[in-house]
């Protein structure tokens, strides 16, 4: 679809005029992965195809597809439980707002593979900032979180590499055991004894510190922060260094929260903007932009 996904276009449908949506997919790990979420946004039946090209296999799906289409027409949309809060969000992110913001850092640690897990999806490909997402995780485990990710939202998103060029719309996972920095225009990584300003007190390798300080360095007031659940203060003096830039910050609330400790670390260093429960955190994202 040219400008927008299936998914998205159902989001829409579901919230402009709801009516009974069948899926037309092609068969696949990604397209299984987002039939199964179709239905929690109000499609009522999906039709798999063998191919991606739909005109090779309608006449082979035609009796089921005219099936469904059928039994779809009987159901009653008042009576479906879907989820529609995030479709005007999609809706602002189809025609990306004018920003002079460049970069969004996201860390986490504990409870934040969840967290990101809700954030993500609701990333649109339009989105008009570079995402880097430090995530704390074990040496050899951010490649298979960053391909789950990737399953989940229309932006491109991709375990980071040296030199990666950062432009809108491209997301990237700090790998494990690097500390990531974001260069004007790329990412840049190092070995803890190639790193010229070491973390103090902070060994965790990414770093959410040694990011955000590197963006806010590089872009000034065009970086947005987000913090969410974790535990100790990693990110709390990233967050500063953003808001003295002139940045945005935002941290997850201790509702939500699993672990409430580097949101409150940031909080206590003044430098927090906002402090969102983890279903708006995408909204003040683009409140803020």
């Amino acid at each position: 679809m040219p400008k927008m996904d299936g998914l998205t276009a159902l989001c829409c449908i579901m919230a402009r005029t709801p009516v009974p949506v069948v899926m037309l997919t092609a068969m696949g790990k990604v397209e299984a992965d987002l039939a199964v979420k179709s239905f929690e946004y109000g499609a009522v039946e999906f039709v798999s195809k063998p191919s991606k090209t739909i005109s090779l296999d309608i006449e082979e799906v035609k009796n089921e597809l005219v099936s469904k289409v059928r039994a779809a027409a009987t159901v009653n949309v008042k009576k479906m439980n879907f989820r529609v809060e995030e479709v005007g969000l999609v809706e602002k992110l189809l025609t990306p707002p004018k920003t002079d913001k460049k970069v969004l850092i996201i860390g986490a640690s504990t409870g934040g593979p969840q967290a990101l897990s809700e954030i993500v999806p609701k990333l649109h490909r339009t989105f008009p900032l570079a995402v880097l997402i430090v995530q704390h995780l074990p040496l050899g485990f951010t490649k298979s979180f960053s391909e789950r990710l990737s399953w989940q939202t229309s932006i491109a998103l991709k375990e980071a590499e040296e030199g990666d060029v950062l432009k809108p719309g491209q997301a990237f996972v700090a790998p494990a055991g690097y500390y990531t920095l974001v260069k004007t225009g790329r990412l840049k990584l190092k070995k803890l004894k190639k790193l010229k300003k070491r973390p103090k007190g902070n060994s965790a390798r990414p770093s959410i510190d040694v990011a955000m300080k590197s963006a806010a360095e590089a872009y000034g007031g065009r970086v947005i922060g987000v913090l969410l659940s974790g535990m100790g203060k990693d990110g709390a003096e990233g967050m500063k260094a953003i808001k003295e830039r002139g940045g945005k910050t935002i941290v997850q609330d201790e509702l939500t929260s699993v672990i409430f400790g580097m949101p409150r670390a940031a909080i206590e260093t003044g430098a927090v903007d906002t402090v969102a429960r983890l279903s708006d955190i995408v909204e003040e994202i683009i409140r803020v932009l």
